[in-house]
């Protein structure tokens, strides 16, 4: 912006910056009959309530974005966990076990061989 401006036009141009760089986030996310509230870290199935850990509601948000699609443990890794997780210390399948075993029946989380998890 060239000067001498307009104090009201550099407001304007400021809050427009700040209305694009934010990409709407839904607060909720659904999938099937799973409901993850996102802003207050809450997660139900069916309408009952699932205590999740930090790790697990992380992985199962990457999940739900996916929307479908396959996530490999790399991923998860790299967006549940900090840098500093061990790749190979099987702390993925083993999130993944407490996960789906609190999910219960039937089950929603899919694994494929050789390529990650999915939710169908």
């Amino acid at each position: 912006m060239p000067k001498p401006f307009d104090y009201a036009e550099l407001v304007a141009r400021v809050q427009a910056l700040g209305r694009r760089s934010q990409a709407p986030v839904p607060p909720l996310l659904t999938r099937g009959d799973i409901v993850l509230d996102t802003p207050r870290m809450q997660a139900f199935r069916d309408g009952r309530y699932l205590a999740l850990s930090r790790k697990e509601f992380a992985v199962l948000e990457v999940l739900m974005r996916a929307d479908g699609a396959i996530v490999s443990a790399e991923e998860l890794l790299e967006r549940a966990w900090d840098e500093h997780t061990d790749p190979f210390s099987g702390v993925v399948r083993v999130t993944m076990s407490k996960l789906c075993a609190k999910l219960g029946d039937p089950p929603v989380i899919e694994t494929v061989a050789g390529s990650g998890y999915r939710l169908p």
